[in-house]
């Protein structure tokens, strides 16, 4: 008899060793999805676009165009799930949510930032003190009340004592042309699997072709991106979220 035809749903659980988490109720529906710490709106589209109930969430009045699925406001509320208000104006009744992806500030947490925190050889305290801050907001997201959990966040620094992540991924394997690396926690989730490998042309933070840029920018002058362009998810990364989570 031939062995049945494994979907890419099989696949990952294999590879992940373990299946999804079971939505409440049981069976298979729509999700409702809280991406917090989103103010580009890239992740919750994708949702959006594969029929999911999806909200971003963020202090940050969104850039993607769709107020009327993002809460303005602290994402630790939001995750409490209830009622939630979308800067429309609309309240809507979410009850738990079946599942948050988080992308909570990595400025003091990031291995990048390991220069600015110890100095001379000296941890500098003020610095050492926000970073403090930002695990603790980094583990309520972890440790939350959702069924399924993704934490998104570049290496981090040791010192601050985060869990070991599950995986790690660079745009480059969903089919855009950067290096970026990016650590995912997982909770009730497969990792996710390349879906478009491409050539990468450089680093995403300080891509090598500013020179040739003659916009007189800041990023055009320095060669690195905002920090508000380097937090933003790749769409192939999102859209891989969304049909292999989703």
């Amino acid at each position: 008899m031939a062995e049945k035809t494994k979907t890419n749903a099989d696949r990952i659980r294999e590879m992940s060793g373990m299946g999804l988490a079971p939505l409440p109720g049981g069976g298979e529906r729509d999700m409702k999805v809280l991406v917090a710490c989103e103010e580009s709106q890239t992740v919750c589209k994708a949702f959006r676009a594969k029929g999911h109930e999806a909200y971003s969430c963020d202090i940050q009045e969104p850039s993607g165009g769709h107020p009327e699925w993002h809460i303005l406001g602290d994402a630790l509320k939001a995750i409490k799930g209830g009622q939630v208000t979308t800067m429309d104006g609309q309240t809507h009744d979410v009850g738990r949510w079946d599942l948050l992806i988080a992308h909570p500030p990595c400025t003091y947490l990031s291995k990048a930032g390991r220069n600015r925190l110890r100095v001379n050889g000296e941890i500098q305290r003020e610095r050492y003190e926000k970073g403090l801050e930002a695990a603790e907001f980094f583990y309520a997201f972890l440790n939350a009340d959702v069924p399924r959990i993704a934490v998104e966040n570049p290496v981090p620094l040791k010192i601050f004592g985060l869990p070991p992540y599950n995986q790690i991924i660079h745009p480059w394997m969903f089919g855009d042309e950067y290096l970026k690396m990016t650590c995912l926690w997982l909770k009730h989730l497969p990792p996710l699997f390349a879906t478009d490998i491409v050539v990468p042309i450089g680093k995403w933070v300080a891509s090598t072709d500013h020179r040739k840029a003659k916009k007189d920018d800041d990023w055009a002058k320095s060669g690195k991106r905002s920090q508000k362009d380097r937090s933003k998810t790749f769409p192939g990364i999102a859209k891989a979220m969304a049909e292999q989570w989703g």
